[in-house]
């Protein structure tokens, strides 16, 4: 009654399978005249064979003899509760060897049941239908639980689309009040994204430059000039350079930006990363390493990393690119700016990065470049 692999066929819809390991014909006849009106059963009459069709058919419950020649049930045990194809298969002792030890033994080695011979045919048939109910029971919350881990991760892509697209709108908000800047928001956020990657090494750096902040910095970049929704008209649209006391006003679009994201906080009632990311960012990019920046005039380390690398990455578009007050400057030009504001606006470390990516700040830059407006 041994069964080769090659014989195995997949169990019909909606009857289980029992995979029967006995040495003697007699055991064996016995059981699959027991099993057989209700499940399909396999056989076979030693341990490497076992092995072999356990591993093909996938049976639903394995019933095992213990005092087999060469590979005992013990061993067979072993070698199923180790392999990944086999290991949560039910498996259930059916030995003569009947001894408490015995029974503890079994069930140590990963048994789920441990009958004593001679058998009590229905204790048999109660202890399958029992072994079958709870791997029933298993594979309908390993489904389920598959099934909740795909539905969390497509919302969570939701939500995570819907983020992304929230802060693009209220980016965009701030800036169709200053149409100058157009693409300025793609840029800043892909120039911040490659120094913070070039910098995720750097000592000074490695603690905060995680892959999830800077995912972070990616996403809040965008609302660094948030605050200028807040800024008159005739200032933010003013055709000529600002006079002192409307320079004045227009600093204030960091306090106001700060005080926005705040705002959706509070309104959420709970901290959320990115717009604490934000926060920092829309208040904290017009500080300058030497303390001559706004609003709170910090120097060094005191300002916020997100606010240095945005100062890097805003100040050098903004030479780059056309002002009422200027033409756009070259990027070579725009360089030599950035790299004469080394220790002074800029974090040294931050400019040496910027130098580092030089052809990269080209290449973002050529890639999201201005709109010509129509005539």
């Amino acid at each position: 009654m041994g069964v080769r692999a090659s014989q195995v066929v997949p169990t019909a819809p909606g009857r289980r399978t029992v995979l029967v390991v006995d040495d003697t014909p007699v055991n064996l006849t016995l059981l699959h005249e027991l099993l057989a009106p209700h499940y399909r059963v396999l056989a076979c009459n030693n341990g490497l064979r076992a092995l072999q069709v356990a591993k093909d058919a996938q049976p639903d419950v394995i019933l095992l003899d213990v005092m087999m020649p060469g590979m005992d049930g013990y061993a067979v045990c072993k070698r199923l509760k180790s392999s990944v194809q086999t290991q949560d298969i039910p498996l259930v002792f059916v030995t003569a060897r009947s001894q408490p030890l015995d029974e503890e033994m079994g069930l140590r080695m990963g048994a789920a049941d441990y009958i004593a011979k001679p058998i009590s045919p229905p204790i048999v048939l109660a202890r399958v239908r029992t072994q079958l109910a709870v791997q029933a029971a298993a594979e309908f919350l390993k489904d389920k639980a598959q099934y909740l881990k795909k539905e969390v991760a497509r919302q969570t892509d939701e939500i995570k689309r819907l983020q992304d697209a929230t802060i693009l709108a209220m980016a965009s908000m701030a800036e169709t009040r200053d149409n100058e800047t157009g693409a300025h928001i793609v840029r800043t956020q892909n120039y911040v994204q490659a120094l913070a990657l070039h910098l995720q090494k750097h000592p000074r750096f490695t603690d905060y430059l995680t892959d999830t902040q800077i995912d972070l910095l990616f996403k809040s970049a965008p609302l660094h000039d948030i605050g200028k929704v807040g800024i008159p008209d005739r200032i933010l649209h003013k055709p000529s350079r600002l006079a002192a006391d409307e320079m004045e006003v227009m600093k204030t679009h960091t306090t106001i930006g700060r005080n926005i994201i705040e705002i959706a906080e509070r309104r959420l009632g709970h901290s959320v990363p990115f717009l604490a990311c934000a926060k920092e960012i829309a208040y904290g990019h017009q500080e300058k390493w030497d303390g001559s920046g706004y609003p709170l005039g910090l120097a060094g380390d005191a300002i916020t990393i997100s606010a240095r690398l945005m100062a890097v990455a805003d100040v050098y578009d903004a030479l780059i690119s056309v002002r009422v007050y200027k033409p756009a400057f070259s990027h070579a030009k725009a360089r030599d700016l950035i790299l004469e504001g080394r220790g002074l606006h800029f974090d040294p470390d931050i400019v040496d990065a910027f130098t580092a990516l030089d052809g990269e700040f080209q290449r973002i830059a050529h890639t999201y470049t201005d709109e010509v407006p129509s005539p």
